[in-house]
């Protein structure tokens, strides 16, 4: 597997305890989801390595205690401090209706309402306040923002997304 065909789950923060468990930072949005995960893969550089958990105890927030098979002593799990977690993209559930995963939709065509055809989805970006639609319309760079009320439709089948941008804001960019 080469690393297009993993998505980032979170990163192991530091070290807990004597017996060689470790802190870590789940970015999803429902960590709870993820407490029956029999392994992880971690970023050794060039690879992604699987790593066998034996427990996963929630902490507050997103943060989770993490013991792995053969990790043994704080010596141990300290050697995977900083590291970050992956797990392939085939263990994500399918989504349905408008909701769609990020990378789902890069290269996609995009509709708008108004507009029609304006161009293909080279990414969504994600800003620390709101992430964007960033779309090639021939050439030509547009940022739409990733809000419910613009997302009007996610076609699967015809991989295209049509959505209903702020008055304007196409013409802004054309």
């Amino acid at each position: 597997m080469n690393k297009d065909d993993f998505y980032y789950l979170g990163k192991i923060l530091k070290p807990f305890g004597n017996k060689g468990q470790v802190v870590v930072m789940l970015d999803v949005d429902e960590p709870s989801r993820y407490t029956k995960l029999e392994s992880v893969y971690l970023d050794l550089d060039p690879e992604q390595v699987p790593f066998f958990i034996q427990s996963i105890e929630m902490l507050s927030g997103r943060r989770a205690l993490i013991k792995f098979e053969d990790v043994n002593s704080i010596g141990d799990a300290a050697v995977y401090s900083g590291l970050e977690m992956y797990l392939p993209l085939s263990s994500l559930p399918p989504l349905k209706g408008k909701k769609f995963y990020y990378h789902e939709v890069q290269g996609w065509s995009v509709f708008d309402e108004r507009h029609g055809a304006i161009g293909i989805l080279i990414k969504v970006m994600e800003l620390p306040r709101q992430s964007l639609l960033q779309i090639d319309h021939d050439g030509k760079e547009i940022l739409i923002p990733l809000l419910d009320e613009v997302i009007l439709r996610v076609d699967r089948k015809k991989k295209a997304l049509h959505i209903r941008t702020p008055e304007g804001l196409i013409e802004f960019y054309l």
